[in-house]
């Protein structure tokens, strides 16, 4: 890394990774707080996102709702959901069509042409039936976190994507801050048979997954539900609070907290969670944004006390166009799949196509 070669807006690197954009002072950096879905949005978790976590009344210190990033695989989503939340102004990502199996087959075997399929293919789905604007779709994580080699960057490169995230930084103090590919990442591959990539990207973003310490630093977690199962509501409280400090109180490296929903329906961890989210509310510098707000204050760092003036932290309603806003009651598709040979239902406020969407029949034609 050099940093004379590197100047934000469109590069940072830091000798470890742990330096504050813009060299500002620890105490004058917002914490953000980066929450993350992963897979499916449909009624599994629909209450969840929008009655219990996602509500209203929860707001960052400039009076804006707090914000999530979603990243949303294909099958079982509806598409009436995402397009509520990216009405509402979460980010909707991707997390590939077909989210396949075995594990290993995205980091050997996908070729650039399998991660176009997948994360391309994607990005046109949620476009088509949810009617996210295509230069919104920013972003993209891994099936399995399992990181594609340079396949994988060519093709983000190729198309647009903005950044990444799905690589985990081994335990560190103070936390990593997240870094462009233009130099080495400043962090090991972490994970068995994992493939990062060898060459320069310039200008594509790593949101590197900081792990999180349980059980008094026995264990380390990347995703919050890998952490050990036997933890009780009182453990998982005291993790996520004992994690936040060790952002806050150092470097303020943004607090990534990522998860499946499944993880919610264990009630004793919802109350925890929520809890812990009603503690860092009455914080003045805690704001809860999207991976891509993330991105573009560390393209323009700015110091709490400034963050009224911050535009892209704002909130002003999204000028939508008939077709992007959300409808009230979606068409209910029952569609036949050729390749998966089964009907599937499929909810979108658009048309329902012919066929359900799949890896190169994204339309369903």
């Amino acid at each position: 890394c050099d940093p004379r070669k590197c100047q934000l807006p469109h590069c940072f690197c830091s000798k470890d990774g742990t330096q504050i954009p813009g060299n500002l002072q620890a105490q004058t950096v917002p914490q953000m707080i980066l929450l993350t879905f992963d897979d499916a949005i449909n009624q599994d978790n629909w209450e969840l996102f929008s009655k219990v976590l996602l509500t209203p009344n929860r707001r960052n210190p400039n009076g804006c709702p707090i914000r999530s990033s979603f990243y949303v695989s294909h099958p079982f989503t509806n598409y009436q959901h995402v397009q509520k939340l990216w009405n509402d102004g979460h980010e909707i990502a991707v997390h590939s069509v077909t989210h396949r199996g075995p594990e290993l087959w995205w980091s050997r075997n996908a070729t650039i042409e399998d991660w176009f399929d997948e994360m391309v293919g994607q990005a046109n789905i949620i476009n088509k039936f949810a009617g996210v604007r295509m230069e919104e779709i920013r972003g993209m994580r891994v099936p399995f976190l399992r990181v594609g080699w340079n396949r994988q960057f060519l093709m983000m490169k190729e198309f647009g994507f903005v950044y990444d995230a799905s690589m985990v930084a081994p335990h560190s103090n103070p936390p990593l801050w997240p870094y462009t590919l233009d130099f080495k990442m400043p962090h090991s591959c972490l994970g068995a048979n994992q493939h990062c990539p060898t060459r320069s990207y310039p200008g594509i973003w790593e949101l590197v997954m900081n792990q999180l310490e349980a059980g008094e630093g026995e264990y380390t977690c990347n995703m919050v539900d890998s952490c050990p199962p036997h933890l009780s509501g009182e453990d998982v409280y005291r993790m996520l609070t004992y994690n936040f400090k060790r952002h806050y109180l150092s470097n303020r490296a943004p607090y990534g907290l990522y998860f499946h929903s499944t993880w919610f329906k264990k009630i004793d961890y919802l109350n925890a969670f929520l809890k812990f989210m009603d503690d860092l509310q009455k914080l003045p510098d805690v704001y809860f944004v999207t991976n891509q707000q993330a991105i573009q204050w560390m393209r323009q760092p700015t110091p709490s006390n400034r963050l009224h003036q911050f535009e892209p932290w704002q909130c002003q309603p999204k000028q939508l166009e008939p077709h992007e806003q959300v409808c009230q009651l979606p068409n209910v598709c029952k569609l036949r799949s050729r390749v998966l040979q089964e009907d599937r239902y499929f909810y979108t406020c658009m048309e329902c196509p012919a066929q359900y969407p799949w890896i190169r029949n994204e339309f369903g034609l």
